[in-house]
C-alpha cells in the first residue's frame, strides 16, 4: 500500500511534474548551454521551430568531464540528411571545444511527429516532461498532463524486443576493445534500468530519472532481478568494458525484461 501513496515527482494532482530548468544549469556548463543556443540559430535558422536540453546538465546533477549535453531539435519539416549533417557537425564542435563535457547527442524530430497523435504517449510525453525549453515555442503547452499509467509505460519502452536484435548487431559489430564496449554498456545500462522502472512504474506511482531510485523501485517489484538492476544503474554511470555484461544484457537480462514488458503491459504501437 505504501508504494501506490507514493508521490515522488507528481503534482497535487497525480501527474508527472516536468524536471530541469535553465535556473539548475550548474555554473561551470552554462558557457556550453549559451554557446548551444547561438549555435544552433546559425546553423539551422528558420529550420529550427524548438530546442530543448534534457539528461543531467538542466537537472542540475551534471559532472564535469563526465556528463555529456543532450539536445532535442523541432524542426519545422521532417529531418533530412543534411539537417543531420549539422547536427553532427555541432556536436563536434561542442565537444571539441568544452572539455566540461563528454560527448554532445542531438535528437531531431519536426514539429508535426512531436505533437502527433501516435507520438502523444512517448516524444510527446518526453518534451512536455523530460525536456527543457532552450529555444521557440515550448510545444508542452499543446500537450497534455501525463500520469505514470500502463498506457505511458507500453507507449514509453514497450518495444525492447524490438531494439534487442539491433543491440546484438552493434555488439558484434564493436572492436575487442573495452574503449569500444564502454559507451555500448553506459547507453544499454540505463536503457534497461529505465524500461525496468517503467514496468514498475505504475505501482510505484511516481517518476524519478536517478538511475540508482529507478533500480530500488523495479527492485522491491522484482527482488530476484533486483542485483542485476543495481549493477546496470551504477554501469549506466559508471560503465566497464566487460564483454560478458553486454552478453547478459543482450542474451539474459534483456529477453527477460521484455518477456516481462510485454506480459504487463503489452507492446508499443508500432511505428511506420
Amino acid at each position: 500500500m505504501a508504494a501506490q501513496r507514493h508521490r515522488r515527482g507528481l503534482d497535487a494532482r497525480g501527474h508527472i511534474e516536468r524536471e530541469g530548468s535553465l535556473a539548475l544549469v550548474p555554473y561551470a556548463f552554462r558557457p556550453l548551454v549559451a554557446a548551444a543556443r547561438e549555435r544552433l540559430l546559425d546553423v539551422f535558422g528558420s529550420r529550427l521551430d524548438g530546442a530543448y536540453l534534457y539528461g543531467s546538465i538542466p537537472r542540475g546533477t551534471a559532472r564535469v568531464g563526465r556528463s555529456d549535453l543532450d539536445l532535442l531539435l523541432s524542426l519545422r519539416d521532417e529531418p533530412t540528411g543534411a539537417d543531420r549533417a549539422d547536427a553532427r557537425a555541432l556536436e563536434a564542435a561542442l565537444d571539441e571545444e568544452f572539455t566540461e563535457i563528454d560527448g554532445v547527442g542531438t535528437l531531431l524530430f519536426s514539429r508535426a511527429r512531436l505533437l502527433s497523435d501516435l507520438e502523444r504517449h512517448d516524444l510527446g510525453w518526453f518534451v512536455a516532461c523530460l525536456c527543457t525549453p532552450l529555444l521557440g515555442e515550448d510545444l508542452a503547452g499543446r500537450l497534455p498532463r501525463y500520469r505514470p499509467d500502463a498506457l505511458l509505460a507500453r507507449e514509453t519502452n514497450g518495444d525492447l524486443a524490438l531494439l534487442l536484435p539491433r543491440w546484438r548487431e552493434r555488439i558484434a559489430a564493436a572492436a575487442d576493445t573495452d574503449e569500444a564496449r564502454r559507451p555500448l554498456v553506459r547507453s544499454m545500462s540505463r536503457h534497461l534500468v529505465r524500461t525496468g522502472f517503467t514496468l514498475v512504474m505504475p505501482r510505484w506511482n511516481g517518476w524519478t530519472s536517478d538511475l540508482g531510485e529507478m533500480a530500488g523501485a523495479f527492485g522491491a517489484y522484482y527482488p530476484e532481478r533486483a542485483a542485476d538492476m543495481r549493477g546496470a544503474a551504477v554501469r549506466g554511470h559508471e560503465p566497464t568494458g566487460d564483454p560478458a555484461v553486454l552478453h547478459s544484457y543482450a542474451y539474459e537480462l534483456g529477453p527477460w525484461l521484455a518477456g516481462e514488458y510485454a506480459r504487463v503491459h503489452g507492446i508499443k504501437t508500432p511505428r511506420p
